[in-house]
C-alpha cells in the first residue's frame, strides 16, 4: 500500500516534530525546556491568530458547530460513565483482592525483557525513553486541526475535531463496558493500595457470587452444575453511606469512605484512573486515533513518524506494566476500525460533495461556454470556485456575525486546549 503524500502548506510536519523534540528536553535539559517551550507555544498561537483574517472557510466551520458541540457532550458523558466503571471495578472486590491477586502472565513483556538482553544498551535506552505521552498526542491532533488555517488540511477543522472526539467517545464507551464485564488483576499489584481508599473487604454482592467460589475448584463445579449460589457469604462491617441526595444510588457502586470527601463528584475527580487491568488501553486509543487522523488528513513522512511513536508508546505501556500486551494490541486495531467506521457514517465529506455538485449545476452553462470559447483562464476560475464551495467562494468579505463567530471559535478552542492539558497533566 502506497503511503499518502503530504498536503502542501504550513510546515505542519516540522512544527509537530519540533513540539515533540522541545518537550522531550524536560528530561535532557530542564532549563532549556523551560525557555523554549513557552516560546514555541507562543509562536504557534500567534501564527495561527494572524492567519484568521485570511481564512476563507468560516461558513463551513459554522455548519460544523452543532456536530462539534454534540460530540463534546457525548464525550463528557462517556468519560463520566468510564470514571464510574473504573471506581466500581476497583471497589467491588476490595483492596485485599487487588493486593493478593497475581498479575496475568504476559508473553509480550517477557519478549521485551528478552530483547533487553540481546539488543545494544543504547537501543534499549531509546525504547525505555519517555519520548511521547498522552498530552503530546492530543497536542498533535490540535495542531492538525488548526492547520486548516494554512490549507495544510481540508476544511472544516471543527468537522475533523468533531469526528475525532466522536470516535474517541465511542472507543471509551466500548472500553468501559469491556473492562467492567470481567475484572482482571492489575499488572501493578501495589497500585490499588497506593491510590484508592475503598474498603479492604469485598462488596456484599461480590461476597455472595464470587468470594465463596474463587479458590475452590469443587465449589465452582457445583455452582456450574446447580447454576445457583449456595455458599453463605462472610460477615463484614457495613459500608459507609454518606448523604448524596438523589445520587445516593451510586454509593453501592463507588463504595466511598469517610476520608474521601462528601460528594460523589469529588470522589471521582480524585481517582485519576484505575489500577486493575482496564482492557483495552485508553492511552493507546488516543494515540491510534491521532495517527489515523494525521494519515488521512495530512499523510507524508510525518504520519509515518507518528505511527512509529505509537508503536514506541505501546511497548512502553507493556514495559512499564501500565497495561498487558493484549490491551495495547486490541487498542490498536479497535482504534483503526473505529476511525474507518466513523469515516463511513460521518457526513462531512458527503455534504461537501453535494455542495460541489450543486455548484457545478449552477455554473454548467458558463463552464460549457468557456470551454467552447477555449477560454482556459475562465475554466480554471470556475473550477476553483467549485472547489472552494458555493458559500466560501463568494467575493464579498465575511459579515460581522461571521467575524464574531471566528473570534469565539478561536477563543473557545484555545480554552479547550488549556483544559485538555490541565486535565491530562498526570497522564
Amino acid at each position: 500500500m502506497r503511503w499518502p503524500a503530504a498536503r502542501p502548506g504550513g510546515g505542519l510536519g516540522i512544527a509537530a516534530i519540533s513540539y515533540v523534540a522541545i518537550d522531550y528536553l524536560r528530561h535532557l535539559s530542564p532549563t532549556w525546556h523551560e525557555r523554549l517551550q513557552p516560546v514555541l507555544w507562543s509562536v504557534l498561537a500567534l501564527i495561527a491568530i494572524t492567519r484568521v483574517p485570511f481564512y476563507k472557510h468560516w461558513s463551513s466551520e459554522f455548519r460544523s458547530v452543532l456536530p462539534f458541540l454534540g460530540s463534546i457532550i457525548f464525550m463528557l458523558s462517556t468519560l463520566l460513565f468510564e470514571a464510574l466503571s473504573v471506581r466500581f471495578v476497583t471497589a467491588v472486590l476490595g483492596l485485599d483482592w487487588h493486593s493478593d491477586a497475581a498479575p496475568l502472565p504476559d508473553t509480550g513483556q517477557w519478549f521485551l525483557l528478552a530483547l533487553n538482553e540481546k539488543l545494544p544498551y543504547t537501543f534499549v535506552e531509546i525504547l525505555r525513553a519517555r519520548i511521547i505521552g498522552l498530552h503530546h498526542y492530543l497536542m498533535l491532533f490540535i495542531m492538525l486541526a488548526f492547520s486548516v488555517l494554512f490549507d495544510s488540511v481540508k476544511a472544516p477543522g471543527l468537522g475533523l475535531g468533531a469526528r475525532y472526539i466522536f470516535t474517541m467517545a465511542i472507543g471509551r464507551f466500548l472500553r468501559a463496558i469491556t473492562f467492567v464485564s470481567t475484572i482482571l488483576p492489575s499488572a501493578r499489584p501495589w497500585c490499588a493500595n497506593a491510590r484508592f481508599r475503598v474498603p479492604a473487604y469485598p462488596h456484599h454482592w461480590a461476597q455472595k457470587y464470587y468470594v465463596p467460589y474463587a479458590t475452590d475448584s469443587n465449589a465452582i463445579r457445583q455452582l456450574l452444575r446447580e447454576d445457583i449460589a449456595y455458599a453463605v457469604p462472610e460477615q463484614y462491617l457495613g459500608d459507609y453511606r454518606p448523604d448524596w441526595g438523589s445520587m445516593s444510588f451510586l454509593i453501592d457502586f463507588l463504595r466511598p469512605t469517610a476520608s474521601e470527601g462528601s460528594t460523589w463528584y469529588h470522589l471521582l475527580k480524585k481517582a485519576g484512573g484505575g489500577c486493575n487491568d482496564l482492557i483495552y488501553s485508553g492511552h493507546m486509543l488516543v494515540a491510534v486515533l491521532t495517527a489515523m487522523a494525521w494519515t488521512e488528513a495530512y499523510g507524508g513522512f510525518t504520519s509515518a513518524l507518528i505511527w512509529l511513536l505509537v508503536l514506541h508508546s505501546a511497548q512502553r505501556e507493556v514495559r512499564e506494566r501500565h497495561h498487558y500486551s493484549v490491551d495495547c494490541i486490541v487498542a490498536i486495531y479497535v482504534g483503526i476500525l473505529l476511525w474507518k467506521m466513523t469515516g463511513i457514517i460521518w457526513p462531512t465529506k458527503n455534504t461537501s460533495r453535494e455542495r460541489k455538485l450543486a455548484m457545478l449545476e449552477k455554473i454548467q452553462n458558463r463552464l460549457t461556454k468557456a470551454a467552447k470559447d477555449s477560454d482556459i483562464g475562465q475554466v480554471r476560475e470556475l473550477l476553483e470556485e467549485v472547489e472552494q464551495g458555493s458559500e466560501d467562494s463568494q467575493s464579498t468579505g465575511p459579515s460581522k456575525g461571521m467575524w464574531l463567530f471566528a473570534g469565539a471559535t478561536i477563543f473557545s478552542t484555545l480554552t479547550i486546549v488549556l483544559l485538555a492539558f490541565t486535565w491530562t497533566s498526570d497522564g
